[in-house]
């Protein structure tokens, strides 16, 4: 299995999902951004709004809605911190 990435995806009130993935792409305010497992640390502002996409293992994609928050990379992992995350609808992606 190749490197995986542990990625959560928060809200304020809320955990909205963790685990690992393959990759994890956000728009931020300088541009899109692609994770991959080994990242160089990084916090950027989340465009507000946009979508995050995680891609898990398998080809599967989660994608959130996202408003207002971060993006945070580190050591362990990526998290996103965002005033609200709802899974977003097939018309909104």
């Amino acid at each position: 299995m190749a490197n995986q990435l542990p990625v959560k995806v928060v809200a304020v009130e809320e955990r909205v999902w963790s685990g690992e993935a393959e990759m994890l792409v956000a728009r931020t305010t300088e541009g899109e951004i692609g994770v991959l497992p080994g990242h160089s640390p990084l916090l950027g502002l989340l465009k507000e709004p946009s979508q995050v996409r995680v891609k898990l293992a398998g080809g599967e994609q989660l994608t959130y809605d996202v408003s207002g928050g971060f993006l945070s990379i580190d050591a362990d992992g990526v998290t996103v911190l965002a005033e609200s995350a709802t899974p977003a609808t097939p018309e909104s992606r």
